[in-house]
C-alpha cells in the first residue's frame, strides 16, 4: 500500500512538471506574436483568482492549468521583442532553462556546506562579470535580488570602510554618535540610489546634490572640496537619456581627497562589453564599488543584482553574518558577502546559465547583445522620437 502511494505521488510530480514545461514552452513560442499589453478582458479575468482559502488540497495539475489560463493572458509581454517601456529586458532561452533547473535544485546559497555548487558557481560568475566589465580581477562581490539592494550593499560597505578609518566600528556601535559622512549625488541620480542611501541611514535630505548638465550628467566643475569621509555616487547610464557621468575626472578628484566612489551602473555599466559603446563607460573601473544587474542588457531574468567591491575585507566586515553554528566556509558565500542566511542560489544557478551562459554568447560576439540593443532604443536628441525595427521584430508596444 505504501509503495503504491509513493508511486502515485511520483507519477503526479512528473505529470505536473511536464504540464508546467509544456505550458511554459507554449507561452515562449507565442511571445513574439502576442500583444504587449494584456487586453481588458484578460485583466478582468484575474478576479477569478480571488476565492476563499481552500479547505482541502487541490489537484496540482489543476492549479498549474488555472495559473496558465488566468495568468498568462494578463502578463505584459516584456520577453517578446516588441516591448519598449521600462528598462526591463527579456530572457534568453538558456537563462530560462537554468531558472527551471534552479527551481528543481532548490539550493540555499548562504553557506558552502549547504550547496557546494552554488558557492563555486557564484565565484565563477563574479569572476566572469568582472572580466567582462573590465573591473579589477581581485574584487569581491555579492549576488543580490536587484540593483537597489546592490547599491545598498555597496553603500553599507563604503560606510563601514570610511568609519573604520576613523576608528569607529559601525557594526558594533551603529550610527549614533558616529563621525559624519558626506554623501554626494548628481541632480539626476536614480531613485534606487536614494532609496539605498535612506536604508543605509544617510537620509535623502542630507546628501549634497551636484548640478547636472542638459543630459543629466553630473557636472565635475560643480564639485566642491569635501573631507575624506565622503561617498561620491556617480551614474553609468542616466535612465532618461543614457548619458554617463564623467567618471575619469570625478574619480581622480574624489580619490585625491580620500573619498569613496560608488557607481550606480544598473542601466549602463554593461556598455563596457560593447566595442561600439565602451568609450561611454571609460573611467568607471577606477571607482571603489559598483552596482548593476543582469536582467537588463544580459537578458537573464530577475533576481540578478550584483554588488562588486574593490575592498573585499570591507565587504565581508559589512555584510558577513556570524553565529556559533555558522562556521566560515571558503571560498565566498552569501552569508559572508551578501548578508543572506537564506538565499536562493541566484549566482550559481542563475549564474552558470542565467549570467555565465549569456556572457559566453557576449564573449563570442561582444558587439551583438549590447550594441544592437542600444541602436534599437537609441534616444534621438535626448528623446525617443521613433522605435525602429530591430532584427526580425516588427512594430512596437510602448508603455509609459
Amino acid at each position: 500500500m505504501a509503495t503504491d502511494t509513493k508511486t502515485k505521488r511520483q507519477s503526479q510530480s512528473g505529470d505536473v512538471l511536464t504540464l508546467a514545461a509544456e505550458r511554459a514552452q507554449r507561452y515562449v513560442s507565442a511571445a513574439g506574436q502576442r500583444r504587449v499589453a494584456p487586453s481588458e478582458a484578460d485583466v478582468a479575468a484575474l478576479a477569478e483568482l480571488h476565492e476563499p482559502f481552500p479547505s482541502l488540497p487541490s489537484d496540482p495539475s489543476e492549479v498549474i492549468s488555472k495559473l496558465d489560463e488566468l495568468g498568462s493572458g494578463a502578463t505584459v509581454t516584456t520577453t517578446g521583442g516588441r516591448y519598449f517601456g521600462f528598462v526591463n529586458g527579456g530572457m534568453l532561452p538558456a537563462a530560462l532553462a537554468a531558472n527551471w533547473l534552479a527551481g528543481a535544485w532548490n539550493q540555499n546559497a548562504a553557506l558552502r556546506v549547504m550547496s557546494p555548487v552554488a558557492s563555486e558557481l557564484e565565484e565563477v560568475v563574479l569572476g566572469w562579470v568582472c572580466e567582462a566589465l573590465g573591473l579589477p580581477a581581485d574584487c569581491a562581490g555579492g549576488l543580490v535580488t536587484c540593483a537597489t539592494m546592490a547599491n545598498f550593499t555597496a553603500l553599507a560597505t563604503a560606510r563601514q570602510a570610511l568609519l573604520a578609518r576613523e576608528g569607529w566600528n559601525v557594526i558594533e556601535d551603529g550610527m549614533f554618535g558616529a563621525p559624519p559622512i558626506e554623501v554626494v549625488v548628481g541632480a539626476e541620480a536614480h531613485a534606487s540610489i536614494l532609496k539605498a542611501l535612506s536604508l543605509a541611514g544617510f537620509g535623502r535630505k542630507r546628501v549634497t546634490t551636484i548640478e547636472a548638465d542638459s543630459q543629466g550628467r553630473m557636472r565635475k566643475d560643480r564639485l566642491p572640496r569635501f573631507s575624506k569621509q565622503a561617498i561620491v555616487c556617480i551614474q553609468a547610464g542616466n535612465v532618461n537619456t543614457g548619458a554617463f557621468d564623467p567618471a575619469e575626472e570625478i574619480c581622480a578628484w574624489a580619490h585625491e581627497q580620500g573619498a569613496w566612489v560608488h557607481v550606480d551602473g544598473a542601466f549602463g555599466l554593461w556598455a563596457r562589453v560593447s566595442p561600439r559603446y565602451e568609450y561611454l563607460a571609460r573611467g568607471f573601473e577606477k571607482a571603489d564599488s559598483w552596482a548593476t544587474d543582469a536582467h537588463k542588457w544580459p537578458n537573464v531574468g530577475y533576481d540578478s543584482g550584483l554588488a562588486i567591491v574593490r575592498d573585499g575585507a570591507a565587504l565581508r566586515a559589512s555584510m558577513g553574518i556570524t553565529a556559533a553554528y555558522l562556521t566560515r566556509f571558503a571560498p565566498r558565500t552569501d552569508a559572508s558577502h551578501a548578508g543572506y542566511i537564506e538565499a536562493r542560489a541566484r549566482g550559481g544557478i542563475m549564474g552558470v546559465a542565467k549570467i555565465a551562459g549569456p556572457l559566453r554568447v557576449v564573449r563570442a560576439d561582444r558587439a551583438d547583445v549590447c550594441s544592437r540593443a542600444a541602436v534599437c532604443g537609441r534616444p534621438a536628441g535626448g528623446r525617443i522620437r521613433r522605435v525602429e525595427r530591430c532584427g526580425d521584430q516588427s512594430g512596437a508596444g510602448v508603455l509609459w
